[in-house]
Order: structure tokens, then C-alpha cells, then sequence
């Protein structure tokens, strides 16, 4: 772990599960980021330790941010922080958030299977998003995949067999495979008529599925609000093209006849195809 910093003393946690979110081009809608953020934040998660961005980013790209606070100026870098998060009804959990970084992708992922080691991590869950020709109105599908055959039995999960470009989660993966480390790839889905906007629908859909994956609660009532205003602002935002709103109701037709787009054969195809468009 040559490129951690400890920015707290060591937690003292007990076969904890990883959670990762990355904020990038994974992360469609900042439905991934925000779900990361949510089970984070509402556990009370308290950072123990980040990545040093220096080694990998390119500052022209993602650049840092000034802010004030009063008369004082701060820098702050892309974060890539480790929270400790205890439960009382369920695991322990490391929460990763962290950004896509642009270079030394090896290097980056090693720190992250490093940590996942020391604390003897008994599964690592990644979350991303997607565009899809899913509608807003109805619940944003989570398409879940695993990496591990046990995981896979266990959790009666599909394997990944996609083949493609790829981002860094899908590098996290390959590196937590070749250490032995068992893992799962949550990927929520966003509609690709308002693929910019954030979308607490799919960050919502992303929370809840981890909880199911861990049999544990976590309260989303801030999601759910979020949900809500995000339906009721797309609808309105359709209502206004017809063309769209045809489209919208084909989406909404075929999703309540049970012929889902986002069934999973097709959303494999759909994520394969993201992915591929991305590069």
C-alpha cells in the first residue's frame, strides 16, 4: 500500500464486506457515486485512510478544486477514501468512493486489493451505471454479475462473460480474481433519453439490491424523496416531445407486459454495448 495515506487510526473491523463507487465514465447519471456515497454516509462511515491522487491523474483532465472557507483557500485533489462503516444488523463494511483515475491502472488497482487483504475483505462489491432504453417512470433495473464461482452459486448471480474495452472497474475485478478475492459488479440503469441528469432513481435501485446481497437495511428515505422529484421532472420534461413521449410509453408497455429491455440477456448486451461506446 505505498501510495495510502492513514488519515485515522486502523479500524477494528470483523471479515468486513468492500463496497466500491467510482465517479467517471461508469458512472451514468452519478447513480454509482451517489449509491456509494448514501450507504456511506448514512451508517456514519468515518474515513480512515485515502489514495494519494498524485500518481495517477493527469491534472488537465480531472482538475482539483479551489474552495473557500472564509478568508482561508483550500485545494482539494480527487479523493479516493476508505471509510470504516459498522452496522448493527449486518457486516462491517469498507466504503470505498473514489474517481477513475488516467494513469497506472495496475498500480492504482494494487492499492485497492492491498486493503482489501490486510483487513481480510470477505467479498468486494463494485457499483456502476449505464445508459439503457429503460424508462424513468418505472424502477431502474440493476444488473448484477459476479466473478467468482462460489459467489456465483451462492448468490445465484450471472457470471461475467463480457469481452471489450473496459474501465477501472472492470481492471478492479481482474486484479481481486488474481488475488483469490471473491467479487460482484452491481451496474444500475439510466435512461438514455436524459443520460445527464443525476438520478437518485438508479442510485436508489443500486442501494436497495446491495441490501438484499447483504440481507441488511439500509434506510433510503432521502433517495426515495430524490426518486419521486426525478419522476416527476422527467414526465414533464417528456411530456413536451411527442416523439419522446411515444418512446417512453413503448418503454413503459413492454417493461408492464413483462418483456423487459432489461432482461438479462438484453442488459448484458446493452452493458457490453456501453462499454464499447465509451472508449
Amino acid at each position: 500500500m505505498e501510495y495510502i495515506h492513514w488519515t485515522d487510526d486502523r479500524p477494528d473491523l470483523v471479515s468486513p464486506i468492500m463496497i466500491l463507487g467510482f465517479e467517471g465514465w461508469n458512472d451514468a447519471g452519478d447513480a454509482a457515486s451517489t449509491a456509494t456515497r448514501h450507504i456511506r454516509d448514512r451508517f456514519g462511515g468515518e474515513i480512515f485512510a485515502t489514495i494519494d491522487p498524485e500518481e495517477f491523474y493527469d491534472f488537465t483532465s480531472t482538475r482539483p478544486d479551489i474552495r473557500l472557507d472564509g478568508a482561508s483557500r483550500a485545494i482539494e485533489w480527487p479523493e479516493n477514501s476508505f471509510a470504516a462503516v459498522r452496522t448493527e444488523s449486518g457486516p462491517d463494511l469498507i466504503v470505498m468512493s473514489g474517481v477513475e483515475p488516467q494513469l497506472k491502472w495496475r498500480t492504482y488497482t494494487e492499492q485497492i486489493v492491498a486493503m482489501a487483504e490486510d483487513f481480510d475483505v470477505e467479498m468486494v462489491i463494485s457499483l456502476g451505471a449505464l445508459i439503457a432504453d429503460v424508462t424513468h417512470s418505472r424502477p431502474a433495473t440493476v444488473y448484477s454479475a459476479a466473478y467468482d464461482l462460489e459467489l456465483i452459486e451462492r448468490l445465484d448471480l450471472e457470471p461475467s462473460s463480457y469481452e471489450g474495452p473496459t474501465g477501472i472497474v472492470g481492471v478492479t475485478h481482474e486484479a481481486l480474481r488474481g488475488s483469490g478475492l471473491g467479487s460482484i459488479s452491481l451496474w444500475g440503469t439510466v435512461p438514455s433519453y436524459v443520460p445527464h441528469v443525476t438520478s437518485p432513481k438508479a442510485a436508489l435501485s443500486l442501494v436497495n439490491r446491495v441490501g438484499q446481497l447483504l440481507d441488511l437495511a439500509i434506510p433510503c428515505t432521502a433517495l426515495e424523496i430524490g426518486a419521486a422529484a426525478y419522476e416527476r421532472q422527467i414526465s414533464e420534461l417528456v411530456s413536451e416531445d411527442e416523439e419522446t413521449t411515444e418512446y417512453v410509453a413503448r418503454l413503459e408497455d413492454e417493461y408492464d407486459k413483462g418483456m423487459r429491455p432489461e432482461s438479462s440477456a438484453e442488459l448484458i448486451e446493452e452493458l457490453e454495448q456501453f462499454l464499447r461506446d465509451s472508449e
